[in-house]
C-alpha cells in the first residue's frame, strides 16, 4: 500500500471491528483508533452509562462528534461504534476521508459473540436477538450505502480478514 490512507471499519456490533482494526493497524503499521473507546475516555463513562444519563440521543451527538474529530487525522485505522452509520453527517465524512470497510456477519454470529457482553445497552432487553434482527434491517442499508469495501467475517479470524482488506485495498488503487 503506497500511500497511508485512513481505513474506516463499519459493521455491526459483534463484527470484530475493534479485533480486525488492532490486527490491520498492527499489520499496516498504522494507528488504531476505536471511537467507542474515546468517547468513554472522553466522558470519563462507559457507554452504557452515558446511554442511561443521556439516552442515545445524547450518545449520538457526541458519537458523531468524535467522528468528525477523529476522520480527520490522517494515516489511521478507526473502528466505528455499529450505530455510527446512523448519522447523514457520519456517513458523509467516512465516505469522504477515507477507505469505508463494511465487515458483514450474520445476526446468529453477532448473538454468539454478544450474548454475554453487559456493556451492550442496546442488547439489556428481554430478546436480544430480536433487537440485533431489527437493528440489522435499519443498519445494514446504511453499511452498504457508504461501503467501498464489503468482507463477511463470520467464520475467519482477524488475521485472515485484515489481509483480505490489505490485498483489496491494493487493488483499488
Amino acid at each position: 500500500m503506497a500511500e497511508k490512507r485512513n481505513i474506516f471499519l463499519i459493521g455491526p456490533m459483534g463484527a470484530g471491528k475493534s479485533t480486525i482494526g488492532r490486527q490491520l493497524a498492527q499489520m499496516l503499521g498504522m494507528e488504531f483508533i476505536d471511537s467507542d473507546a474515546v468517547i468513554e475516555e472522553r466522558a470519563g463513562a462507559d457507554i452504557d452509562w452515558i446511554f442511561d444519563l443521556e439516552g442515545e440521543t445524547g450518545f449520538r451527538k457526541r458519537e458523531e462528534r468524535i467522528i468528525n474529530e477523529l476522520t480527520q487525522n490522517q494515516g489511521v485505522v478507526l473502528s466505528t461504534g455499529g450505530g455510527s452509520v446512523l448519522s447523514k453527517e457520519n456517513r458523509n465524512v467516512l465516505s469522504a476521508r477515507g477507505i469505508v470497510i463494511y465487515l458483514e456477519t450474520t445476526v446468529d454470529k453477532q448473538f454468539e459473540r454478544t450474548q454475554r457482553d453487559k456493556k451492550r445497552p442496546l442488547l439489556q432487553t428481554e430478546n436480544p436477538r430480536e433487537t440485533l434482527e431489527a437493528l440489522a434491517k435499519v443498519r445494514n442499508p446504511l453499511y452498504e450505502e457508504i461501503a467501498d469495501i464489503t468482507l463477511q467475517t463470520d467464520e475467519q479470524s482477524a488475521k485472515l480478514v485484515a489481509t483480505h482488506i490489505i490485498e483489496l485495498i491494493d487493488n483499488l488503487q
